[in-house]
């Protein structure tokens, strides 16, 4: 996988050309998409904002994830994700959403949701919604940015 300052340099350029906003909203990443995101110079063309939703409360406040997905589910699953992006998109002038909650650890895990488990959403306008799992190994540090890193390259090939 390429570097994560290559990967937000990719997305950038087709955000752009495909005339598109980016809005994240991210849980366990902590804001590192969007970091990643506004250290390319021109980023303010094709990025709006992050949300960086940590807590339930802040998922129901802020992107309004339901308190009962997230009683039924839990906050890493693929149903709060899949909310998440389409609250960032309805709370921002984004037209294009990733999301991202997870399990980074070292501790929070569980049988059903091991360290490293990691969802991630992205919706493009109303035509392209996709959520996907994956567990990621290493420290916190690697699962985080292993997270950053697939959240653009899958949103890079979403663009191609």
């Amino acid at each position: 996988m390429l570097p994560l300052s290559e990967l937000s340099q990719k997305a950038g350029a087709l955000l752009a050309e495909n005339n598109h906003v980016l809005v994240t909203a991210e849980s366990c990443t902590g804001g590192g998409i969007a970091a990643a995101i506004t250290d390319i110079s021109g980023s303010s063309a094709w990025f709006d904002r992050a949300f960086v939703t940590y807590s339930n409360e802040s998922k129901m406040d802020m992107i309004d994830v339901n308190p009962k997905t997230l009683n039924i589910y839990g906050a890493v699953s693929q149903e709060t994700v899949e909310e998440m992006a389409s609250g960032a998109l309805r709370h921002s002038r984004g037209t294009v959403a990733i999301s991202v909650s997870g399990i980074a650890g070292p501790t929070g895990g569980t049988a059903e949701k091991p360290v490293g488990t990691v969802w991630f959403g992205w919706k493009i306008g109303n035509s392209i919604e996709v959520q996907e799992m994956i567990c990621f190994s290493g420290d916190r540090a690697s699962v985080r940015n292993q997270a950053c890193c697939h959240a653009l390259a899958k949103l890079v090939d979403l663009l191609s």
